[in-house]
Order: structure tokens, then C-alpha cells, then sequence
């Protein structure tokens, strides 16, 4: 179980958090981090230090702060921070030799380091790897023509193979010139990652990645509520239960099933065998509730896999192009990805009732796009994130690698997924009070079963 560490000036509390990203960019008075000792992604950081040293890019209240994480990778924080001018907050810690340490300055749930005009710190994550002990200080390298050559192999992956290079119109000739020479400075891979994941930021696109070892650098954040009150599920759904990591199921007095699946990641993928154990036990029922409100995505094939129960025929459920430098248009011809029924089992006879919403992101959007080329599928909610790019790495040859999403998704009718999402059959609005006392949602997709 994760929690999380936030500090009101000598009262400490714990609370829970999501280190998640958000592609919403900040007002542009938000304050935010401009360096870290140790930063994200730094290795071979040494196990003496005594303190992590925040810095920010305006003046700061200190009247409140959020330091988020949980677990074994969160650093024993001794004393609450303390203030070194207006700008920089050093916090106290006791670190491990040969361990990885995570932690959020600010997060999604907890916002309490603040400019001194109230604004609050666009989150910022910090990761970063002791070295074992006893090992020497490492050696500061002049890596100059190295990180040219990094430099040049980032803007040949960003204009031969980045699908979105020019979706929002970033000026990259400008972006480079404002990042280069710090680029090119850069005494590590992990510096040089991060100031490429700030000049990556540019893209907006949340399956755009830095990854420098072990250390995996985000460049685009998202912050999104899910249309649903996870905690209150178990008590609205009658026989809830949890059957996997990944997957619960209920049963409602009237024979209508319900599946939770809350992943399609693919580390492990048994997690999802209870969802063919569940289509088995609602075989006869007359409908049956998928609820993937709280799915981010994972691999397409496992979503293709469960979707194929529910499908009579081959259909088209999407398509894709990727980059071509040497076409007219600068793409391949689309390319169709097909759900097929599976041949190993009878598909399910009854109405299903998806429901789905802003989380949905990935390859739970192609779940869902997926599941309307069933006639008997209806899906509920709210429009989905719109976010999909099939991320592939680029090795930048210092120590450092890009993931760049390598396609455009495509709806059937070949429009444009990213920005847009997917629109759900029967629209429900609802706010979080909504979910106060019931789920606006499910009883939605309840109500259209049992018609």
C-alpha cells in the first residue's frame, strides 16, 4: 500500500497519493522546480547526504508544503524543511546505500508548496539512485561532442519518426536553440535527460518518455478525476469481489453481471484470467456491466483478447499511420487494426453495458472502440482522455534514450483519437457529490440492461 508524506510546519500527517502526470499545462504564474540536489533521475548520488535542496523560479510562502510519496522508496525525512531565502526549501533526510528514492514536490491531491501569491507548484517528481556503499565519487566527464551527437540524434528521431512532431505546433528549430547549450553542457546522462525532458514537455504528449538507465523521466502531466468513487464500489455493487489486482466482479439480484478491469498492463497478464472465469459464470445472464472507469491503458493485445468475446464478425475498430519522410504527406498509407471473434469460446450472448470516462486513455480507448463493433454493446459515461501514440525508443547514444510515439491512432473514419477521445454512446455528467450517494453512471448502464 502506497502513502504519502505531507508537512504542515511541525505537524506530520500521512495521505495517500498518484505520482501521475498531467498534459494540462499550469496557468503561466505557476510557480515551478527549476533544480533538485539530487534531481530526477540522477544516479550514484551518494548515500551521506543529508539533505534534498529544492529550488524555485519565484518567491515562496512558507506556510505549507507537500512532500508526496510512499512505500520503501520514499527517503526518511527527519525534520520538517527548512527555508534558505525565499526560493529554496532543503529538507532533511537519512538515505540507504544502493537504493531507489521517489518523491513528489507537490502532487495531485496535495498542493501546498505555493508561490507567495497563493499559486501552487506544478508537481514535480524526484527519483533518483544511491550508489552502494563505499564506492568512490564518480568523476565529472567533459562529454561536449558527445551530447552533440545526443543532440543531433533527438531532432532526427523528432522529424523522422515522431508521429505527432507537428500536431501542436511546436517551433522545434526554436525549442532546440533555447535547449541546446544546456544540453551540450550537461556533466551526466541524467542532466542531459532531464533538460530533455523539459524541452520534450513542448509536445504535450503523455507517451513521450526520458529514460536514463533504470530511470524513467516523464515529460507531459495529466491530472483527471475518474466518473466513479472506487471506494464506494464494493458497497454498491452486491457480491463484490476482488479476484485479481486487475479485475473484480459482482452479480446483481435481476441476473446482470458485473467486471471490473482496472488495467491492460501487460507485467502480468494471468491478473487478467479472472475475466474469462467471470464470462463463464454470467454464460446465461441477461446483460453484463464492464466498468473500466478506472483503466489507463496497458497492451492493446490483452484488451483485443477479452473484446474478441463480445464481437459476431471481424470489424475494423481503428487505424493507425506512421511517419514517412519520404511520402507526400510525410505518412504511411493507413493501416487497419481488426477484433476478430475468438475461436476458442462461444461469444456472450447477452446486452453489454460498457462503462467508461476520462481516465480512459491508451489502449483502454481501444477497448472501447473495440467494443461498439458489437451491436449489443452500448457504452456510458463521459468522453474518454484521448491520448495514444504506441511509444518507441530511440537510443541517443550518451547513456540516454527517447520514447517518441510512433503513430497517429485513427477512429474508424480515419479522424484523429489524439486530443479528441471517444465519445460515449449515452453521455452522464456527474460531479464528485454525484458519487456521494450512489453511481449516476452504473445505474445508467443498469437502466438500458434491464429495458
Amino acid at each position: 500500500m502506497t502513502r504519502s508524506l505531507m508537512r504542515m510546519p511541525g505537524v506530520p500527517g500521512l495521505v495517500a497519493i498518484a505520482l501521475v502526470f498531467t498534459a494540462r499545462l499550469a496557468p503561466a504564474q505557476a510557480p515551478r522546480v527549476i533544480k533538485a540536489i539530487p534531481d530526477n533521475g540522477d544516479t550514484d548520488v551518494d548515500p551521506a547526504l543529508k539533505e534534498i535542496v529544492v529550488e524555485f523560479d519565484q518567491d515562496m510562502s512558507r506556510d505549507g508544503h507537500s512532500i508526496c510519496g510512499g512505500g520503501e522508496s520514499f527517503p526518511e525525512i527527519l525534520s520538517p524543511p527548512r527555508w534558505k531565502g525565499n526560493r529554496t526549501v532543503r529538507i532533511p533526510v537519512k538515505l540507504k546505500p544502493d537504493h531507489l528514492y521517489e518523491l513528489g514536490i507537490n502532487c495531485p491531491s496535495f498542493r501546498n508548496f505555493r508561490s507567495e501569491k497563493g499559486e501552487a507548484v506544478v508537481p514535480y517528481p524526484i527519483s533518483f539512485q544511491t550508489r552502494s556503499a563505499g564506492k568512490a565519487t564518480p568523476r565529472k566527464r567533459s562529454a561536449v561532442e558527445e551530447n552533440r551527437r545526443a543532440i543531433a540524434a533527438l531532432r532526427r528521431a523528432l522529424d523522422e519518426s515522431y508521429a505527432y512532431r507537428d500536431l501542436r505546433g511546436v517551433d522545434w528549430k526554436a525549442a532546440f536553440a533555447d535547449f541546446s547549450g544546456r544540453l551540450e553542457k550537461a556533466e551526466t546522462p541524467a542532466a542531459f535527460g532531464r533538460e530533455t525532458a523539459r524541452l520534450l514537455e513542448k509536445a504535450g504528449d503523455l507517451h513521450v518518455t526520458v529514460r536514463v538507465g533504470d530511470m524513467l523521466l516523464g515529460t507531459a502531466r495529466r491530472t483527471v478525476s475518474p466518473n466513479c468513487d472506487r471506494a464506494r464500489l464494493p458497497s454498491i455493487v452486491p457480491r463484490w469481489k476482488k479476484q485479481s489486482e486487475a479485475v473484480c466482479t459482482g452479480r446483481f439480484e435481476d441476473d446482470i453481471g458485473y467486471v471490473a478491469v482496472t488495467t491492460w498492463a501487460a507485467e502480468d497478464p494471468k491478473g487478467l484470467a479472472p475475466l474469462y472465469a467471470a464470462l463463464d459464470e454470467f454464460a446465461d445472464v441477461k446483460g453484463l456491466v464492464v466498468d473500466v472507469r478506472l483503466n489507463s491503458g496497458g497492451d492493446e493485445s490483452l484488451a483485443r483478447d477479452f473484446a474478441s468475446c463480445f464481437v459476431p464478425a471481424p470489424a475494423v475498430y481503428s487505424r493507425n499511420v506512421y511517419r514517412d519522410p519520404s511520402s507526400p504527406d510525410g505518412f504511411t498509407k493507413p493501416l487497419d487494426r481488426t477484433v476478430e471473434p475468438r475461436k476458442d469460446r462461444a461469444p456472450f450472448k447477452g446486452r453489454i453495458a460498457v462503462l467508461m470516462g476520462i481516465e480512459n486513455m491508451s489502449s483502454c480507448e481501444s477497448f472501447l472502440l473495440m467494443m461498439k463493433q458489437s451491436p449489443s454493446c452500448r457504452t456510458f459515461g463521459e468522453r474518454s482522455y484521448g491520448s495514444s501514440g504506441n511509444p518507441k525508443p530511440h537510443d541517443l547514444g550518451n547513456g540516454v534514450k527517447v520514447f517518441l510515439s510512433s503513430w497517429k491512432d485513427l477512429l474508424p473514419d480515419g479522424s484523429l483519437l489524439e486530443g479528441v477521445g471517444i465519445a460515449p454512446d449515452e453521455e452522464v455528467k456527474a460531479g464528485r457529490e454525484d458519487f456521494a450517494s450512489g453511481d449516476p453512471v452504473l445505474e445508467a448502464g443498469l437502466a438500458w440492461l434491464r429495458s
